[in-house]
Formats: structure tokens, C-alpha cells, sequence
């Protein structure tokens, strides 16, 4: 099961950084051939759930998750939203942690620990660079995007 850890600094203060990167319908924007659809009504918090299904035609996988954890930033303290995967093929959690950064922007560490079921452990390290690269792509567009 591969984990991997991303970390940005940007010019964003952390609530905007938070706001960018944990609504969730912008994801699909960011992650190419992805569709998000939020299962719960807003706010976000914990308990919201939400499918990225992502793929061509009769070739998607849907990425089902729910908010674990929801602690958006508040004055000097970070925030820390934790998603666990729920679906019957993509498995495991991620974690978006935003913090104060130098110069009023933000520090960003995105954490993932992602499973495919039925994927032998002999291809975790191509899975792990391809969601390395896939989501550190998704990752700057959204902070890039307002």
C-alpha cells in the first residue's frame, strides 16, 4: 500500500488555501477525466461524503470517500481534514493538512495511503509514482485556480 507525502508553499492565506482544496467539485477540474459528486448536503464536515468517478465509458473506477475529520483552519492554528476511501476498488485515506506559511501564505502537506483491490503489492511503487504525479498536478491547479 503506497503512501506518499506532497507539500506546497503558497502565496495563499490558509483559509483560502482550505477553501480551494476541499471543495470538493473542483477536483474534477484538477484530475483528469474525473467527475466529483458530493452525496451529502453543504457545509462540509465530517461525515460528508462524495464519489470521484474517474475514467472513459465502461472504464471508471469510482473513489468513494467520507470526511473523517474536519478542522479548517482558525486564526493561527492549522487545519487538518482526513478522508477515508470507502469504495469497492479504490481503498485507504488521505489527509489535506493547511498551515500558516511564511509571509501570510500557507503550507500545504497533502498525505495519501492508496490501495487498489486486486492490485498485486509488485506494482506499489508504479502506483505510487503515478498518484504522486497525478496528485501533485491536482494539487497546484487547485491552489493555482481561485
Amino acid at each position: 500500500m503506497p503512501l506518499f507525502s506532497l507539500t506546497r508553499t503558497v502565496p495563499l492565506p490558509p483559509d483560502e488555501a482550505w477553501r480551494r482544496l476541499t471543495e470538493w467539485p473542483r477536483h474534477a477540474g484538477a484530475v483528469p477525466l474525473t467527475r466529483v459528486r458530493v452525496l451529502t448536503p453543504p457545509p462540509h464536515h465530517a461525515g460528508t461524503r462524495f464519489v470521484a468517478r474517474s475514467g472513459l465509458g465502461p472504464f471508471t473506477v469510482d473513489d468513494v470517500m467520507e470526511v473523517t475529520l474536519w478542522r479548517p483552519p482558525a486564526g493561527d492554528a492549522g487545519g487538518m481534514c482526513r478522508l477515508e476511501k470507502r469504495g469497492r476498488v479504490v481503498l485507504g485515506w488521505a489527509e489535506i493538512e493547511v498551515r500558516p506559511g511564511p509571509g501570510g501564505g500557507s503550507r500545504v502537506v497533502w498525505r495519501e495511503d492508496l490501495r487498489v483491490r486486486f492490485l498485486p503489492r509488485i506494482f506499489d511503487g508504479a502506483l505510487e509514482r503515478a498518484s504522486r504525479l497525478l496528485f501533485g498536478r491536482a494539487a497546484d491547479r487547485l491552489l493555482e485556480r481561485p
